[in-house]
């Protein structure tokens, strides 16, 4: 009887749950279209208000990056959240497009994912204000709800104090 009522109760939960978040498309509605110049970008981010920039370092058949892209970077709450609080570009850690660093010299973005040691892929750095490197995670997050604490760890400062594993086991404290 009691196996029934969880049933029952657990039907009419899944039945009652609003619809998932919408889908979008994470190549337009995630990331933002890069000029090639990062010193450029910062200029744009501390007119806008943005709290800096998020780069996620990838290469091609990447199952991580695509996992990433397939279940969290195309749900409109991240995009929109993260949209709000930095300006957001993906590099390809193989690529050989020329681009300006947030000092201003000229590389391509082979080199600077080096400069930077986004040797695995996904990995995500959020850049201050000045071009400083102030948090990254590598990999892939586990949910959609772990990527936006992510953010608000970087948007609060959190990073300055604490790692982002001891800032997550906090949050998940009731």
């Amino acid at each position: 009887m009691h196996m029934a009522r969880f049933a029952l109760a657990l039907m009419l939960a899944l039945a009652l749950h609003p619809a998932r978040a919408e889908v979008r498309d994470p190549q337009n509605e995630f990331f933002m279209a890069k000029l090639g110049d990062f010193k450029e970008e910062l200029a744009t981010a501390r007119k806008e208000g943005r709290q800096g920039v998020l780069i996620m370092f990838e290469m091609e058949d990447c199952p991580f990056c695509a996992r990433m892209k397939g279940t969290v970077l195309n749900q409109s709450e991240v995009q929109d959240w993260y949209r709000r609080h930095f300006l957001i570009y993906d590099m390809d850690v193989k690529g050989s497009t020329e681009m300006t660093d947030f000092q201003g010299n000229s590389t391509t973005e082979k080199a600077f994912s080096l400069a930077q040691r986004a040797r695995a892929t996904p990995t995500f750095i959020f850049f201050d204000l000045d071009g400083r490197p102030v948090a990254r995670y590598t990999g892939a997050t586990q949910s959609a709800e772990e990527f936006l604490l992510l953010g608000r760890y970087v948007v609060e400062g959190a990073y300055k104090t604490q790692p982002f594993n001891v800032y997550k086991k906090q949050a998940a404290r009731p």
